[in-house]
Parts: structure tokens; sequence; C-alpha cells
């Protein structure tokens, strides 16, 4: 596990309490990438950056582990200007000069896209998503970025697993570190043991310049809206649920389900010794 001394100059009650905070976010950090060795020396590590809560915590997090960790590695913040009206396009630079964390702003207009593919009222996520997903994988592997990393969580995941689980018959949530589909990136995921109430505390406390999304944020019909409010329901009427989903999700017996390509049902058989030809 990587280790971090957060230094505490300050003894306000708001000060302590922010600490405590980082300091478990960072320990939650440091241990996934440590379990799933999501970064290695020499990294060049792409945080894409929405704007949102998350990105902007994971962002933060990575660059406190950066001074911290015993490997060496570099950070790129990466944002998609998707060119949504209203768009805040000083924001973000602004924000990353002060912290003079290296940038790039992709601009791409996917919003006139997706507006004009997708009919009003349908949800948009699946198409945005694609799109954003392949301009990202595109500029990582022209820049030479070794790993991209997402602001996705435990609620995250967890979610994603029931939206497959109810809608696509999948038993399938998000992994920790994955390889692209077109192989060409490794995507790393390093909130993963985070829950969301402490992205939105530490976003709170740290007062990141949020930008919300009018594309799909808004949109009230997103099947991951009601799955989000049917575990905060369960969670709420049966305490400690959402913990024991997620130790599922690292705790998989293949012979125990019924995939035949996990577990070799089809040769798995008791040797019958008086007759070892014997078959149905």
């Amino acid at each position: 596990m990587i280790k971090i001394d957060i230094p505490q100059t300050q003894t306000s009650p708001n000060h302590l309490a922010h600490n405590k905070l980082e300091k478990r976010l960072l320990k939650k950090v440091g241990s996934a990438i440590e379990e799933y060795q999501m970064i290695e020396d020499g990294d060049k590590v792409m945080v894409c950056l929405s704007g949102g809560k998350d990105s902007y915590c994971l962002l933060e997090l990575l660059c406190i582990l950066q001074k911290k960790a015993p490997i060496d590695f570099d950070i790129i913040a990466v944002n998609l200007d998707q060119k949504q009206p209203g768009f805040p396009q000083d924001v973000l630079p602004n924000y990353l000069q002060s912290k003079q964390i290296p940038y790039h702003i992709i601009e791409r207009d996917t919003y006139s896209v997706v507006k004009r593919v997708i009919p009003e009222g349908k949800t948009t996520c699946g198409l945005c998503s694609r799109m954003r997903r392949g301009i990202l994988y595109d500029f990582a592997h022209e820049n030479g970025v070794t790993k991209i990393a997402l602001g996705h969580h435990k609620d995250d995941i967890i979610e994603t697993f029931f939206l497959n689980l109810f809608h696509n018959g999948q038993l399938k949530a998000m992994p920790a570190k994955l390889k692209s589909d077109d192989e060409r990136n490794i995507v790393i995921r390093p909130l993963a043991y985070v829950d969301e109430c402490e992205t939105k505390a530490y976003a709170e406390k740290m007062n990141f310049p949020i930008i919300p999304c009018n594309l799909c944020g808004t949109q009230e019909n997103l099947q991951r809206k009601k799955v989000k409010q049917f575990l905060k329901d369960m969670e709420s009427s049966f305490p400690g649920r959402k913990e024991s989903i997620f130790s599922a999700l690292k705790n998989v017996a293949p012979s125990q389900l019924l995939d035949n390509g996990l577990f070799d049902f089809k040769n798995l058989s008791h040797n019958l010794i008086d007759n070892p030809t014997e078959s149905f």
C-alpha cells in the first residue's frame, strides 16, 4: 500500500475533518492502485477531467500521491469540450493553471451530433459516452499515454452491476483496471474503493469549480437514477448491504453460477471406479 503522511498544521475542527477525510481517501485510492497495479514507475497517466466532482477528486488525489509515492509517474489532465451551449470554457484552464497541472483541452462538437441523432426524450448517454470514449482513447494513443484514469467510484460500479443484471441479463460491472476493446489503452479506476458520499464531501471542502453537464446529467428518465434510488432505499432499510454487494463482486464463485465459459460443467463428472466408461 502507498503510505501517505499528511502534515496537520492547523487545529480548527473543519481543517481536522478535511485532513481526516483526505487521508481516508488517499488510503483507499492507494489500496486500489496497489491491489490492481494500476500505476507503475514511468507511467504517463491521463486523468479524464469532466468538470464534475468525481474527476476533480481523482485529479487532486493522484497529484498528492504523485508527490508522496515511491514511484515516478507523470499526470496530464485532459478535458473534452463537447461544445455544449453555455459551457464555461475558461473554468478548467484557469483551475489547472492555478494548480500548475499539465493539461490539454480537446474540442469536438459531439453535442450537436447527439442532439441530431437521438430523438427528443430519449437518453443520450449511450451515444455520448461512445463518442467521448473514442476521442479520448485516440488522444491517449497518439500522445504516449500509458494509463487512462477515470473517476468512477464504488457506487458507479455497484449501480452498473445492477443495470446489467436488470436490463442486459449479464453479471458485469466496471472493472478497476481493463484493456480497452481496441487493445490500445489501459483504463484504470483509482476511486474504485471510494464511496460517492466521500467524493461529494471532499469536493465541497475543496470548493472545486464544478461544471454541470446539461446534456445527460439533467435527464430524469435515466435507468441509472432509478437504480441509484433502489440501492439508496435498500441501504436505508438494510444498512451495510452496499458493502456486502461490493464484497461479492470481489468474491466470485464460477462453479456456483451457470456460465459454461467460466466453469467446465460439461466435463465435470464423478470417476466411476467399477465402470469408468459409463456416461449419460
